[in-house]
């Protein structure tokens, strides 16, 4: 069996290296929260102009002839 002073440099091994990967592991979760942050953002533009086109669709009459359908020429 290992002695006192063996064992609790072995407990500081450990705990300095679980303490340098939860750093690791904030700054990955750090980094992912800023993509997803603008994830949402861009998501929410994409949505704002869908809404607008859709609108801008109702606003248009639904049976009407296409531009380059001009009856007045035939």
């Amino acid at each position: 069996m290992p002695d006192p002073e063996q064992r609790l440099a072995r407990l500081e091994e450990l705990s300095f290296f679980q303490e340098e990967q939860l750093r690791q592991l904030n700054a990955a979760l750090t980094a992912q929260q800023t993509q997803l942050d603008k994830v949402e953002r861009d998501l929410a533009d994409a949505l704002a102009v869908i809404r607008l086109l859709r609108e801008k669709l109702a606003e248009q009459p639904e049976n009407t002839l296409p531009p380059h359908f001009m009856p007045e020429r035939y």
